[in-house]
């Protein structure tokens, strides 16, 4: 399992540890991922993904996980959640 946001695409990124002589080796700095459970209100069902805790606070930001996925860039969602907003589409009344 990748170390990747499945809504925002966020992966881990490279720097330096920098000591106090100024010494640099390399570092990773890691996404803080969580397994959390999400609700989605159009298919009435609730999902397990993978996502940062920054996607957390914008998914509460945006109104759920609906109207998250239906503004998403595709390009950052990862294939289940590329799914799943397929799903949320479809499911959605019209109007």
């Amino acid at each position: 399992m990748s170390r990747q946001c499945e809504l925002t695409g966020k992966r881990p990124q490279t720097g330096n540890n920098v000591s106090h002589a100024h010494n640099k080796t390399k570092r990773r700095f890691l996404p803080n991922l969580n397994r959390v459970t999400l609700t989605s209100d159009a298919l009435g069902r609730s999902v397990r993904l993978r996502v940062s805790v920054a996607a957390l606070r914008a998914v509460d930001h945006c109104g759920g996980l609906d109207s998250f996925l239906v503004k998403a860039d595709d390009a950052s969602l990862s294939d289940r959640a590329l799914r799943l907003k397929r799903q949320i589409r479809t499911a959605a009344p019209k109007g």
